[in-house]
């Protein structure tokens, strides 16, 4: 594929769909050739908003559309398993959002898949792929703070968000963990790799998905990682990284910041601000384009985001959820396996 445009299917259509298609529109090599949804008129509307050729009133046409490349899978998380199985089992690449599946045994059954049909597979971790937050994580790997000793991150929205929204649904994989929660710790995991302990509280609604969330990650190490989530309070959505010769602060928005500060012992702060040439802040084009070079490669997973990291990152959500009581639709037949996997 080295020198061919990359040809992209959006599977769903809602807001993250367009989000991203907006972003994929102005990337050079991406072409976005087919868009499906389960209500053929949706997919048909998102196709002229966009220039897209075909429009397709359902999954299976996609996945079986031989002039698509990699599938964007876009579908609430109860969906990601199904749709990007299914992309997957028809031989098409896929990058799908997070959280990039329910629980680790569907993002087990997607990795294995992947491997099975020798096809790319990424979780769509767009956080991974922005180049400030490459940078602090290169400042980190070389020693700028010495070593890591914590790790804060908050991520919360003030709602009040009705019991039929998405993120209170049950069915859907609702509540602030998965939603929101996945970014913290995927923060702190970037940084730290998977923890050695979890400890965890929350508020559940009465649909039983969790209000919001706090935990605790440990490593052997001697670091800790304090986290929150929350769909009943807008929090200042920052973070920072301690070392034992300094700090790192994001003051907002530190999944997709625009700028952080490096405080060393001894030395005036730093400033690292992102470069405009960069693109918005809000961008998803970042992870547009490591597909886009990954693909053109010949590599079958991210150096950005792989494929092991992603399933470290849900097992420790799946220890989270056995902490706080959270189960899904289909889970109560696997609460055994929750339960050791969450140990």
């Amino acid at each position: 594929m080295a020198g061919e445009s990359v040809r992209w299917g959006i599977l769903a259509t809602g807001g993250i769909a367009a989000a991203f298609a907006a972003d994929l529109v102005d990337l050079p090599g991406a072409e976005i050739v087919a868009v499906a949804s389960r209500r053929r008129e949706s997919a048909e509307a998102f196709a002229e908003r966009f220039g897209v050729e075909r429009a397709y009133g359902d999954w299976e046409s996609l996945a079986a559309d031989p002039d698509v490349d990699v599938v964007y899978v876009a579908t609430p998380h109860a969906a990601h398993r199904a749709a990007a199985g299914l992309c997957l089992e028809a031989g098409r690449n896929v990058l799908c959002e997070k959280p990039f599946t329910l629980n680790l045994r569907e993002a087990e059954e997607l990795v294995a898949l992947a491997r099975e049909h020798d096809r790319f597979l990424m979780e769509a971790m767009w956080m991974y792929c922005n180049p400030l937050v490459r940078r602090l994580k290169s400042l980190v790997e070389d020693g700028a703070i010495g070593e890591v000793r914590t790790v804060h991150a908050d991520f919360g929205l003030a709602g009040p968000f009705p019991a039929a929204h998405r993120l209170r649904d049950r069915a859907l994989g609702g509540g602030a963990l998965l939603d929101l929660g996945v970014y913290p710790v995927s923060f702190a995991q970037l940084l730290l790799g998977e923890p050695d302990g979890v400890a965890a509280s929350a508020v559940l609604s009465p649909e039983g998905v969790d209000l919001q969330t706090g935990a605790v990650l440990s490593w052997e190490s001697g670091a800790l990682a304090s986290l929150h989530c929350s769909i009943v309070g807008g929090t200042a959505v920052t973070a920072s990284v301690t070392g034992s010769r300094g700090r790192i602060d994001i003051p907002s928005g530190f999944f997709h910041p625009d700028r952080f500060v490096l405080h060393r012992d001894g030395r005036d702060p730093e400033e690292f601000a992102a470069d405009p040439a960069d693109g918005p802040r809000t961008s998803l084009r970042h992870e547009a384009a490591e597909v886009t070079r990954a693909l053109r490669a010949g590599e079958k997973e991210s150096p950005l985001v792989p494929l092991e990291g992603t399933l470290a990152v849900m097992r420790t959500l799946d220890a989270v959820r056995e902490r706080i009581g959270v189960r899904y639709p289909g889970e109560e037949t696997a609460g055994d396996e929750v339960a050791v996997l969450a140990g």
